[in-house]
């Protein structure tokens, strides 16, 4: 742990809590012109004698415009300056000597946290922090194995994160780093990077708070929340009143600092009256959506309440109440018409030495992993936020043209008989065809509607 920073946060005569405080509202300014040079110098000066180096350096030569960044930043206005954040101890693993400092590149969550310290420990809590444990998944897998590994490194590991390696002299490797991956594992044995949300040298709230900077990660073809947001009735409330939307505001209190729409930050992390802000993602989320069978979460009930806290900042009990009724019979559809048969039938699969020991060697393993992986989370993450579109046609229309078309006649044919109790199940009668009049019903409609 870098405790020299510690103290030279200390050292410049600034509270820490003044980097914590409310500020008034204020605009992110552009890149800093001519007229700006007397308060970027102002800016400086406040700084470290360290810093002021470092500044001195980079103004002119590598990268200028993260000093033009910085300057627009919080950190900046109190004092917090390259070395504060960058400094290492001689004993880091990734510590190098550069222009007569110890420093490294890589700045961690264990940095942060020694001003931020609530934040990082609900971010080592959630979810985030452990995304890299992808690493031993059958995602990981397709990508490190059939894929290939330069694939996982520019992709999975760009949003899931990977383990940093430091070659000898303390210099990332290039083979890990650059790396953003929010479960990042990092030299210093902390997990994540506060730059995935928090977007270096600026760390405006303001992006963090916006649901562009969740889609970095959290977009088509397996999880794509930022396109159901933006379909549903919150995203396009929220684009047409972002100017109401006080995003760069210290405090952020639904309620009392905007109330024209939530955004992701809103309901997963976000202040009410009634709930702190949090940076732990999953203390609202009462299903787990991600694997082949929907489960509840630990503590759902609880976490269900916390949630609909938030909405009802908004919205009537009534309507509360009853969009989880709905989103709750959305995902037992799911689990129970398509998840449990489907994975039941793969069992059976396997032991019967059906599909080999290699993943994605047989064609019905690539159905079945799109079904779920893609479609199916696809229909359950569109029902949790309201977008109708993807529940349908992105989600249970193609969940079931896979699950009727390709993947039942493709188990059958591999082992005759596997598929006769689900084709059989009460739900799965239309298969034998539509009564006359369920046919004559829609003949009549159509010819109404458009005269056929």
């Amino acid at each position: 742990m870098r405790d020299g920073r510690m103290f030279l946060v200390a050292a410049s005569a600034l509270s820490i809590a003044a980097l914590m405080v409310a500020q008034e509202p204020r605009q992110q300014g552009p890149a800093l012109g001519a007229s700006g040079e007397a308060g970027l110098a102002k800016l400086i000066a406040a700084t470290s004698k360290e810093s002021r180096a470092c500044i001195k350096c980079h103004e002119n030569g590598a990268a200028p415009v993260v000093v033009e960044q910085w300057a627009q930043s919080r950190h900046a206005e109190n004092g917090i300056g390259c070395y504060e954040c960058h400094q290492a101890d001689k004993a880091d693993k990734d510590a190098f000597q550069h222009n007569g400092f110890t420093i490294s590149v890589l700045v961690t969550p264990k940095d942060c946290g020694q001003c931020h310290d609530q934040e990082t420990k609900e971010f080592e809590a959630s979810h985030h922090a452990k995304a890299a444990e992808i690493l031993g998944s059958l995602d990981n897998v397709l990508g490190d194995v059939v894929e290939g590994p330069p694939a996982l490194n520019m992709a999975c590991a760009q949003c899931h994160g990977s383990t940093v390696k430091i070659l000898a002299g303390g210099k990332p490797d290039p083979a890990t780093w650059p790396n953003e991956g929010i479960g990042r594992i990092n030299p210093d044995g902390s997990k994540g990077s506060c730059c995935v949300c928090h977007s270096r040298h600026t760390f405006a709230v303001s992006i963090a708070r916006q649901p562009e900077i969740c889609g970095y990660c959290h977009l088509r073809p397996d999880h794509p929340q930022e396109e159901i947001y933006a379909e549903s009735k919150h995203g396009v409330t929220y684009r047409a009143l972002i100017a109401k939307m006080n995003l760069d505001s210290g405090s952020w209190v639904l309620g009392k600092d905007y109330n024209a729409a939530p955004t992701c930050a809103t309901c997963h992390m976000g202040a009410t009256k009634d709930l702190p802000a949090t940076h732990d993602v999953g203390t609202r989320l009462s299903w787990t959506l991600r694997p082949e069978v929907s489960i509840r979460q630990q503590a759902w009930q609880q976490k269900r309440n916390d949630m609909k806290k938030v909405c009802l900042n908004c919205h009537a009990s009534s309507w509360v109440n009853n969009f989880y009724t709905q989103y709750d019979s959305a995902v037992d559809l799911y689990n129970t018409k398509f998840g449990e048969p489907a994975k039941a039938i793969m069992a059976k699969l396997q032991a019967a030495g059906k599909l080999g020991a290699t993943p994605f060697s047989k064609k019905i393993q690539w159905d079945y992993f799109e079904m779920w992986h893609h479609q199916g989370r696809r229909a359950r993450m569109g029902a949790a936020m309201m977008g109708p579109d993807y529940v349908q046609w992105h989600g249970f229309y193609e969940v079931a043209k896979t699950f009727y078309s390709e993947f039942l006649p493709e188990a059958e044919a591999l082992l005759p008989g596997v598929t006769a109790e689900v084709v059989n199940a009460p739900e799965n009668q239309w298969l034998k065809g539509l009564s006359q009049e369920d046919r004559d019903k829609v003949k009549e409609y159509y010819q109404k509607r458009y005269g056929e």
